[in-house]
Order: structure tokens, then C-alpha cells, then sequence
């Protein structure tokens, strides 16, 4: 079973080019047999563009996820603070091997018609 995650254009592409190494979420699917994460670029772009395997998932308190995390995180620290403001525990998905599809195409290909908020279980 894959995921299908919302992520914006600019950390879409850094995890395509192997920059970023973890994906950050405030939850994280509950899901345990979930391999696979489909990369759908938010706006402007609004296409699936790619995947990645999922290595693991580090579910941590703020300040140790940033430490285990912050050399692969693509992302600026205070990024990351305004991100997470309202919670205790965050969830950093690391990512193992990255494809990027030949041609990018719509949610409607999956029977979807508006972007998930978070994620979204993909039965295909």
C-alpha cells in the first residue's frame, strides 16, 4: 500500500534531488505496512511528480527530531519551529530511494479530486 502525501513544489524537487532526506508531518498515517510515499507538488505545480520508499519513521520530541534530523532536513530551523508550533511530538519520514516520474500527471489518475490536507491512503 502506498501514501499519497501533499508536499510543496520547492521540497518536492529537494527530495527528488536527494538534498532532502526526511519529510516532516505534525501526523503521521497509522498504517504500519505503508512502503511507499507518492509525491503530489502542491500548488502552483499540482501534479504527482515522483515517490520514495519509506526507510523509517522517527516520531520524536521537537528538539531530539531536529538534532537526529537537521544535517537532512532541507528545510531552515525556524522553518521548522513555525511548523510545529502547537505540538510536542513530530514526525520525521526518512527516505530511502527516490523516483522521479517520467511525466508528471494529475490526482485524477487516482480518482481524486482535491489534494490531501496531510496524506491519503492509495489502494493502486
Amino acid at each position: 500500500m502506498k501514501v499519497l502525501l501533499s508536499i510543496k513544489p520547492e521540497y518536492a524537487e529537494k527530495i527528488l534531488s536527494g538534498e532532502k532526506k526526511y519529510e516532516f508531518r505534525r501526523s503521521v498515517f497509522k498504517n504500519t505496512s505503508i512502503k511507499k510515499v507518492v509525491i503530489y507538488a502542491s500548488s502552483p505545480v499540482q501534479k504527482v511528480i515522483g515517490e520514495f520508499d519509506i526507510d523509517h519513521i522517527l516520531s520524536l520530541e521537537l528538539e531530539e527530531l531536529w538534532e537526529k534530523t537537521s544535517n537532512h532536513s532541507g528545510i531552515e530551523k525556524s522553518f521548522y519551529d513555525q511548523y510545529f508550533i502547537g505540538k510536542d511530538i513530530g514526525h520525521a519520514i526518512k527516505v530511502k530511494k527516490v523516483h522521479r516520474y517520467r511525466k508528471s500527471f494529475g490526482l485524477e489518475n487516482f480518482n481524486i479530486t482535491h489534494p490531501p490536507q496531510s496524506f491519503r491512503y492509495l489502494t493502486t
